[in-house]
């Protein structure tokens, strides 16, 4: 029996993930904002008889400090973490500030991910063959890193917030590598491409309709989608960090994946997140 972690589990890929896992024998606790849904995965695992091996923990991923009590729940848990799913996302058209003073995009689809990778490494570490997935949009080029201003105070636009998420979660997956150098933890940066999962998010008026309506004529239905994600968190590559769509390895030569990006990030992510500790 696997200890697996899913951020994002209640609703689209990290829910049928969650699932999947509680269905074949393994111990999960998924994060998630809503109570109602963590409520289905937990009736989901009592169903399948599984209901001691099922856990959720209700936590606002978007705040840092929401973050660190899901850090420390886990680990009051799992003494040992097999694999980290890293899967929450939600779309704002509009710009929204968290109670902590973060865009919510940055602080959500970012920082949840670096805090919890971080975070949960002693677990990992004692892991036989632990793994961190991080479902992200490697293999693109497209959006930045807007270094100078990555909260997006100026010129808010949600697709603009999104892309930078991608990019930011690119030079994580680098930058926790080269940082742990010696860790057995396998990184991988997944782009599902377009699967019909959740499409969580606040839309601008008129958006939400044609989402819907790709969803159902085009994505890939949710249960075909994961399986590729099983397959790398079943049997994950060597090497320390490595990018992925769908099944196809991606080449860490991407502009996207620079050394040097990723070390200036993590200590820009290490100063802000000094800033939010409890302490100051």
């Amino acid at each position: 029996m696997r200890n697996i972690v899913v951020s994002g589990g209640t609703d689209g890929m990290g829910q049928a993930l969650a699932r999947h896992y509680v269905r074949t024998g393994n111990a999960v606790v998924v994060l998630g904002r809503s109570q109602e849904k963590g409520a289905e995965i937990l009736a989901y695992a009592q169903q399948q008889g599984a209901g001691e091996r099922a856990h959720f923990i209700r936590v606002d991923l978007s705040l840092v400090s929401e973050q660190r009590r899901a850090v420390e729940r886990i680990g009051s848990l799992f003494p040992v973490v097999d694999a980290l799913v890293l899967a929450a996302q939600h779309y704002r058209a509009e710009r929204v500030v968290t109670a902590e003073g973060n865009e919510h995009t940055f602080a959500l689809y970012y920082l949840s991910r670096y805090v919890l990778g971080e975070g949960l490494r002693p677990q990992l570490e004692r892991a036989e063959r632990p793994v961190v997935l991080n479902i992200c949009g490697p293999g693109t080029t497209a959006g930045q890193v807007h270094w100078g201003d990555l909260q997006l105070a100026d010129g808010y636009k949600g697709m603009k917030a999104l892309m930078q998420g991608s990019r930011t979660n690119d030079l994580l997956g680098v930058g926790f590598a080269r940082a742990h150098a010696d860790s057995k933890v396998r990184y991988l940066l997944y782009n599902p491409v377009f699967v019909a999962t959740s499409f969580s998010g606040d839309y601008k008026k008129g958006v939400r309709p044609l989402v819907s309506f790709a969803k159902r004529v085009a994505a890939t239905p949710v249960e075909k989608g994961i399986q590729p994600i099983i397959k790398l968190i079943d049997n994950p590559p060597d090497q320390p960090i490595s990018a992925w769509k769908k099944l196809k390895e991606i080449g860490l030569g991407l502009k996207t994946f620079r050394p040097e990006d990723a070390d200036r990030l993590r200590t820009v992510t290490e100063e802000l997140l000094a800033d939010r500790s409890p302490a100051s």
